[in-house]
């Protein structure tokens, strides 16, 4: 039997949701050890930030340029955007164009950037407040963002409801819906927070968003002219009524 559109296998949502869970996946479809990530941070990142100050000071586009700039957040191994500036701080395994721990700061300019993109990569990030500083920041007047994550609203409503089979059984094989809900929700401790609507948008406010509209994956933008099918295409969907990401488009005033 063939899949709707938009509809995926649960094999197809876990290979997806490695990448989600953390922005590297390898053969075994497994989640590199937190103590690994560790290690690596520890010994590349000196190194990291000095390709990032670099960077910033040789080859990132400068305040109020006139170019149309658009910057990916995390594009991980397999989503790697033509035509825009792929930052990540995975090099080894994963493609990008400019090598930064984006947990810090962002290595761009003010008021350089006319467009935000990441998916699935904020549930990792310690300071959400400071991200989206970042990115108010580094946008244009008149930028956009379209910002997604792990829906907890909607895995509240479908444990609620007991559908166990809307959660996958990744990072660990889970017979319980309990033991999916803790999956889906920590990934193995490397999400670092939950993300709902009310959340989202206060994160969003406080940093000076405006005109904040949630939209669904794959099907919705406000912004198609920047948000095209050759963004929406590298996200997933297989329930639209009740989404497993959390997806956030908005503004900066002018």
């Amino acid at each position: 039997m063939s899949l709707p559109q938009n509809s995926y296998s649960q094999d197809a949502v876990k290979m997806r949701l490695a990448v989600f869970c953390d922005n590297i996946i390898i053969p075994s479809a497994a989640v590199i050890s937190r103590r690994a990530k560790e290690l690596f941070y520890t010994m590349a990142g000196p190194i990291m930030r000095l390709n990032a100050a670099i960077y910033h000071a040789c080859r990132a586009p400068r305040e109020n340029n006139k170019e149309l700039v658009r910057v990916h957040l995390g594009p991980g191994q397999r989503n790697y955007l033509a035509g825009w500036i792929n930052v990540d701080a995975n090099i080894f395994t994963g493609k990008c164009d400019v090598w930064s721990d984006i947990s810090k700061s962002l290595c761009f300019c003010d008021s350089s950037v006319d467009a935000i993109y990441s998916h699935h990569v904020i549930e990792h990030l310690p300071d959400l407040f400071a991200h989206f500083r970042e990115m108010f920041r580094i946008m244009k007047p008149g930028g956009v963002f379209r910002i997604g994550g792990p829906n907890g609203d909607s895995a509240v409503r479908q444990y609620l409801a007991g559908s166990k089979d809307w959660f996958p059984d990744f990072p660990d094989a889970r017979t319980s819906i309990g033991g999916r809900l803790e999956n889906y929700i920590f990934c193995r401790q490397e999400h670092l927070t939950i993300l709902t609507p009310s959340f989202l948008e206060e994160i969003a406010s406080a940093a000076g968003f405006v005109n904040l509209k949630f939209v669904l994956p794959v099907t919705e933008s406000a912004y198609p002219e920047i948000f095209d099918n050759g963004v929406t295409g590298t996200e997933w969907e297989s329930m639209p009524e009740c989404p497993h990401t959390l997806l956030l488009e908005g503004t900066k005033p002018h």
